[in-house]
């Protein structure tokens, strides 16, 4: 049994971690309801442009915007991949890097290249290790996101679909689905589909362009997958906030627990080292 010293010891250093993680604990919470108005100011400007997309691509016959086409056979394929820059936030990361590397194992059995954007220090470095080409990378963004720091990245598997030298984007982040639950998606970006753009409804729109319908469009729907990835940011955020406070809060109540243990296996090291010393003085009484 180890000695009284070497287990408060023990209690000292737990009980010292304790307090890291409860204050990591409370300061994430505290970023978590920021993240979750930021994603929810977000929503609407999203859920607008995506309507007006809509009644774009159902609207317009006589221009087709390349995000609009699909393409075959698929020979290369875009990752834009949104994680957080720092780490203890439970699995948050795991889950999503490893739904990434069974698509990336599907797209390479089928033949098919991969070049990737990592949105964040976590993916990025998962990236370099597993040996991914990676084209364009942003990292240290901090508590919230800034489209300015973004737009560029992202600009390169845009300009590498109009080019033709990807054939389909896709997109993975964590959804924010509440304080408990977050889900990692990835979903198609390009080119849009009618699911990933919304239905117009039962009317068809149709709108009056200046300078031209080209120059509206070609600006709109970049605009409109700069929404998508800004929105994937910020539930992404959203998301390791909350991952965060609730892995705190479980270490927090483990480390409770095994301060509870430790207490009781000093104070029944300390009761044996009583015992023995009245035993050696009884024992001595009565040999004399």
């Amino acid at each position: 049994m180890p000695s009284g010293k070497e287990i408060r010891n023990k209690i000292k250093s737990v009980e010292n971690t304790r307090k890291i993680t409860k204050a990591m604990e409370m300061v994430a919470a505290s970023k978590m309801r920021k993240a979750q108005e930021r994603m929810r100011a977000a929503r609407p400007y999203g859920e607008k442009i995506r309507r007006v997309a809509a009644n774009l691509s159902h609207a317009i016959a006589e221009y087709k915007h390349p995000f609009l086409i699909a393409r075959q056979p698929v020979k290369k394929v875009g990752l834009i991949l949104v994680t957080s820059d720092k780490g203890l936030c439970g699995g948050l990361n795991a889950n999503l890097l490893r739904l990434a590397v069974t698509r990336m194992k599907e797209w390479e059995a089928q033949g098919v290249a991969i070049q990737v954007t990592a949105i964040g220090n976590k993916g990025f470095s998962f990236m370099q290790r597993a040996g991914a080409e990676i084209v364009s990378h942003a990292i240290g963004m901090g508590d919230t996101p800034h489209l300015e720091k973004l737009i560029g990245p992202v600009m390169v598997q845009l300009d590498a679909f109009i080019k033709g030298d990807i054939d389909e984007l896709y997109l993975g982040n964590t959804r924010f689905i509440n304080t408990m639950k977050q889900e990692p998606v990835l979903e198609q970006l390009l080119p849009l589909s009618g699911d990933a753009v919304g239905s117009a409804g039962s009317h068809k729109w149709d709108y009056v362009y200046e300078p031209d319908a080209k120059e509206v469009i070609d600006d709109l729907l970049i605009r409109y997958v700069e929404a998508l990835i800004y929105q994937a940011v910020a539930e992404n955020m959203a998301s390791e906030q909350s991952a965060r406070m609730v892995a705190m809060k479980s270490a927090s109540d483990n480390a409770k627990t095994v301060i509870g243990d430790l207490k009781l296996i000093y104070n029944k090291a300390r009761q044996a080292a009583i015992t023995k010393e009245l035993s050696e003085i009884v024992g001595g009484a009565a040999a004399v």
